[in-house]
């Protein structure tokens, strides 16, 4: 951990939990406030979601090509659940190399590790992808919405042409309710803030609530991504 900030923390929730917006809030809040209100300065991201959309590209890529579609089906679901591991697997290997190619990298600047999860052990299963040199340097927040919720943004933010952009991609009902109906969270992490454990390590985590819904308010997410980052905060320093 560097002084005054972290060095790398996972935005995790449900889809359309608001996290694509507490990203583009940070972006637009001063450097200097960012390190003294939520403890980040310089940040860079590091979401899954372009490495599914590629997936889905790819497989488009060789349909045309009158080969057999590698990963998705022709409804764009996944054939291998195990495809998810893939995903975050990436994300830890995008950190790694970070690192090899430059080892003061995560002193400097906060990875923010962006990714949603559904299932039964979907976020315990996702945080035992991750490697331990990037678990035990992580801080987890997670973004409180119900599925219900989740749905009703989640069909809000879909905007026609843009469904491999970050802020405005967007899932049909089928999908959300079968990848993303149940969600194992509250076994991994019951409390608003503590540690969880994978492979004997203490992973801090702080839950930031969003329904009522701030992420849309700018005046109601400051002072709610402060608390929860503050607290966050604490957790990671002892």
């Amino acid at each position: 951990m560097r002084e005054g900030a972290f060095e790398r923390i996972a935005l995790v929730g449900r889809p359309a939990a608001g996290k694509s917006e507490v990203i583009d809030y940070l972006k637009k809040t001063d450097r200097e406030e960012r390190i003294r209100r939520f403890h980040i300065g310089d940040f860079v991201e590091i979401d899954d979601f372009p490495f599914i959309w590629e997936r889905f590209q790819d497989d488009d890529i060789l349909s045309r090509l009158g080969m057999e579609r590698m990963f998705t089906d022709a409804k764009y679901y996944f054939k291998d659940e195990r495809i998810w591991d893939f995903f975050i697997r990436k994300i830890d290997a995008r950190v790694l190399e970070i690192e090899r190619l430059d080892p003061g990298f995560f002193q400097r600047t906060t990875g923010i590790l962006e990714f949603a999860r559904g299932g039964e052990r979907a976020f315990r299963n996702a945080f035992e992808q991750l490697s331990d040199g990037v678990l035990r340097r992580l801080g987890v927040v997670y973004i409180e919405v119900s599925y219900e919720e989740s749905c009703r943004k989640n069909r809000r933010r879909a905007r026609p042409g843009l469904e491999g952009s970050i802020l405005h991609h967007s899932l049909p009902d089928d999908k959300m309710d079968y990848y993303y109906r149940t969600n194992d969270w509250y076994e991994l992490a019951p409390d608003r803030e503590g540690f969880f454990t994978i492979r004997d390590i203490p992973v801090p985590y702080a839950v930031l609530p969003n329904e009522p819904e701030v992420t849309d308010r700018p005046e109601a997410l400051g002072p709610a991504l402060e608390n929860t980052l503050s607290a966050l905060w604490k957790l990671r320093s002892r």
